[in-house]
């Protein structure tokens, strides 16, 4: 029983003593699950269990009972990490860990998600496990990212400084011993001035000061890792030239030990080789900084301090020292600090960051302001309503950051490969030495040394463990900047995938402002008290129609009435009481529910449908009075988004409550290709599934609210936003401008980002692949090549150069719609704009 692993898992949803009893009968189902104890007073779960891993299964067992264990994430920053074995070790440490339910280990970032049970692990138990296994971690603060660029610039300073000082110890080794391959007479002036056995014991010397002083480290962390049997890319490097150093020691101080015939120094190898790979690191540090741009760049839109109004006087304090409830006064010209309600003043605030509309806003008292955004000329005083993490730019920000941490599917096979690839690697080189002293040329010890040392060090995998991380940063940062926000780590991959886009109509493809165009009235009724009895009763209702109503009927100056026992009918319409009438609005179908007959104003109803506007019938103590014509106008940029959509290969449909009638003219406007009408609230989710037929992906767009069943049912959810309202759970994606164009933006990002991480993993996997058996010496015996050590390392800190080069040039994607000028509404991209 020592043996047992011993869990305490915090339990949701336990009422009584029955949600005890199911608990503990499926805990205690589980294999090898013993001593299982429930407590509701404490809401709180114990078990043993043989293994750490039998956590999860723990975990999801009450997730299927559906008394979910409350779950916490902390964010690590990881020390140390070098290339994908590492990732692999970090992610296997931390998962052993007992409680631990998921870990996301990014090497771009140098960071670790992990997500545990509430109560079964604190973050230092992660932080020892991480540094147990040779990855120091730190518990990341809050406005870390803000010291990344900072943190990585450093870094970048202090590999430029060792890689300047290995590169002057250097360059000497690598004239004296190269010089004389590549001048003629080198070889003898040396000989004739300091002598063949000096000139090695100044490049011993002078190896020695690189290897112990700025290669240090490899040394440090790759020895270490290779004796717990974890090697990692430093233990590659340390073998590699280790080995080549060594050899060079013996040749130069024990001359007898090896044949005159096979004597030679590899010190330039060494040294060359450490010069090379400090200088490969220097270049990705400082690549990794302008990865995270975006981040910097939203981070730049926060204001650093605000001007509080306290006991009658304006106090300027740090924008952290702000709580909900201060006065804040904004003085022209000045950034927003908090999102608030206007209480003073009157002033034009430009939005574009959150809109990307280059109008600034009229902003009175009653409206609201959003953090971040820049006010006019005017002076405002505003009450602070949501501060720190609860701001509309700081939810972004956490967006962005959650999306460039994720692991994507893709990255699975990634990162079974590279944990199993360094020991692979090493194998490969011992099979290589062994091989060149079997069946080598004399002299074969020496060709074994410099083919093991070549393989050891071309096969480093950094460029593997860069490939997918970097580009989801990147991508998903450039992302950010033109208004899209990837809220999930798979909506990235899943979007590129999609070959049906369906879009909901209203405030999506359309305006969302109805307005009343026309009304057709029974024999008998009067349109003044028709339009009075049906705005008293919508005036009741929140739906856009009924707004349309109302507004019209104030428009028109009719009497406003009260409206009595007034009910909501879900995808029918509403009634009311008003002035002792019964009267109901809604579509044809309530009527027919109510036995009303409808056939005098069927022919109005089908000309109003096509002529594209949504007909609703109102009827008066049973007995039908009009049909009323709605019209919600089409976005000006919808014609012009679909059009980009079918140029990108998608399908693109449109559901609708509204008649059929109705949705053919929206389509025939805007070019949809199909249509799926009268639909009620609760049926779009089934019109998914027959839109998505034989295996077709369908990404959803809607406003994230009303539509929040089929956003999540979708295979990708694309919420378009109303600026301040990006935390849309439901969504996949959140597009913060209120309009298709978004939509095109996010698949063309997707597309790329995806196609750059297919170029970036091919060219880590295949070059590595390709090269290990050039650096083995396959083509020796038919050309008489074989790969230099000092060559193996330059084409090793290349090949991570060329991932992280090609990761940034996502940087430059454009939106693809930013060019075209819809009337009345211009394009920008939203924060590219505002933090220019």
């Amino acid at each position: 029983m020592s043996s047992k692993h011993k869990l305490s898992l915090s339990v949701q949803g336990m009422t009584c003593a029955s949600c005890v009893g199911r608990v503990e009968r499926g805990l205690s189902e589980l294999e090898g699950a013993t001593d299982v104890t429930v407590n509701l007073a404490t809401e709180t779960a114990h078990l043993s269990v043989e293994s750490s891993g039998q956590a999860s299964d723990a975990i999801a067992k009450l997730e299927q009972l559906g008394y979910p264990a409350r779950t916490q994430t902390v964010l690590l920053n990881v020390g140390s990490m070098t290339c994908a074995s590492c990732v692999g070790r970090v992610n296997k440490a931390l998962e052993a860990v007992p409680g631990v339910v998921a870990v996301n280990v990014n090497l771009a970032s140098e960071t670790a998600h992990v997500t545990y049970a509430e109560g079964t692990v604190s973050p230092r138990v992660l932080m020892e496990a991480s540094a147990a296994a040779g990855y120091p971690a730190t518990l990341a603060e809050a406005g870390a990212t803000r010291d990344r660029g900072e943190r990585k610039r450093e870094e970048a300073q202090d590999l430029f400084r060792k890689m300047t000082i290995a590169a002057a110890f250097a360059f000497p080794v690598f004239i004296f011993e190269m010089g004389s391959h590549v001048i003629p007479g080198v070889h003898h002036w040396i000989n004739a001035t300091v002598g063949q056995q000096t000139s090695w014991v100044l490049q011993f010397i002078l190896t020695t000061v690189v290897l112990i002083g700025p290669g240090r480290s490899f040394y440090t962390k790759g020895f270490p890792a290779l004796v717990k049997g974890a090697p990692d890319m430093n233990s590659l490097v340390a073998v590699g030239t280790g080995a080549a150093y060594a050899y060079s020691v013996v040749a130069t101080f024990l001359p007898t030990v090896i044949p005159d015939e096979v004597r030679a120094v590899y010190f330039e190898a060494a040294a060359v080789i450490v010069v090379l790979i400090l200088l490969g690191r220097f270049l990705e540090a400082r690549a990794k900084g302008r990865t995270g741009a975006a981040i910097q760049k939203l981070l730049g839109l926060q204001a650093k301090t605000a001007r509080v109004l306290r006991d009658g006087e304006q106090i300027e304090v740090p924008i952290d020292a702000l709580v909900t409830g201060d006065t804040i006064v904004v003085r022209p010209g000045e950034r927003i600090a908090v999102d608030g309600d206007v209480v003073e003043g009157s002033s034009h605030v430009d939005e574009s960051m959150i809109t990307g509309e280059p109008v600034p806003v009229e902003k009175v008292a009653g409206t609201q302001v959003t953090g971040g955004t820049v006010n006019g000329s005017g002076s405002l005083q505003y009450l602070a309503t949501r501060v720190g993490a609860d701001t509309t730019l700081s939810q972004i920000i956490r967006m962005v950051e959650e999306a460039q941490g994720a692991k994507l599917p893709i990255q699975g096979l990634v990162d079974k490969i590279t944990l199993w690839f360094v020991p692979a690697v090493m194998l490969v080189a011992a099979l290589t030495v062994v091989a060149w002293l079997i069946f080598g040329p004399e002299p074969a010890l020496t060709f074994a040394l410099v083919a093991g040392v070549s393989v050891l060090i071309i096969a480093c995998p950094c460029a593997m463990g860069l490939a997918t991380p970097t580009s989801i940063m990147v991508g998903t940062g450039r992302a950010a900047e033109m208004g899209v926000l990837f809220r999930k780590g798979d909506a990235l991959q899943q979007l590129a995938e999609v070959n049906v886009v369906a879009l909901d109509k209203t405030g999506t493809v359309t305006e969302g402002r109805p307005e009343l165009t026309d009304m057709a009235l029974a024999e008998g009724f009067d349109r003044r008290i028709v339009l009075e009895l049906v705005a008293a009763v919508e005036s009741l209702s929140e739906h856009p129609v009924a707004e349309a109503i109302v507004r019209a009927a104030s428009v028109e100056g009719k009497n406003h009435l009260d409206a009595e026992e007034f009910a909501s009918i879900t995808g029918h319409g509403v009634s009311g009481l008003v002035s002792g009438k019964r009267v109901l609005v809604g579509a044809d179908r309530l009527m027919l529910k109510e036995n009303i007959a409808i056939d005098d104003l069927r022919v109005q109803e089908a000309d109003f449908a096509k002529r594209g506007r949504t007909a609703l019938f109102a009827a008066i103590d049973g007995q039908v009075a009009a049909v009323i014509g709605v019209s919600d106008p089409v976005k000006a940029s919808s014609r012009d988004a679909i059009a980009a959509l079918h140029e990108q290969g998608l399908k693109v449909a449109m559901i609708t409550g509204d008649k059929r009638e109705t949705a053919e003219a929206i389509a025939a406007e805007t070019g949809i290709d199909t249509i799926v009408a009268g639909v009620l609230p609760d049926g779009k989710v089934a019109a998914l599934n027959d839109l998505r037929g034989s295996g077709s992906k369908i990404a959803f767009v809607g406003d994230g609210i009303n539509d929040a069943p089929a956003l999540a049912h979708a295979d990708i959810g694309i919420a378009i936003g109303t600026g301040t309202d990006v935390a849309i759970e439901s969504a996949d994606v959140v597009l913060m401008s209120g309009d298709l164009r978004g939509v095109v933006n996010a698949h063309e990002v997707s597309k790329r980002t995806m196609r750059n991480i297919r170029e970036n993993l091919f060219w880590a996997f295949a070059y590595n692949t390709a090269l290990i058996p050039v650096a083995a010496g396959v083509f020796y015996p038919a050309l008489g090549v074989l790969l230099s050590p000092v060559l193996a390392a330059g084409a090793m800190a290349l090949s991570s150069v060329f991932v992280l080069t090609n990761a940034l040039r996502l940087r430059r994607i454009k939106p693809s719609m930013d060019e075209k000028e819809v009337p009345g509404q211009p394009a920008r991209a939203p924060i590219a704009a505002a933090a220019e």
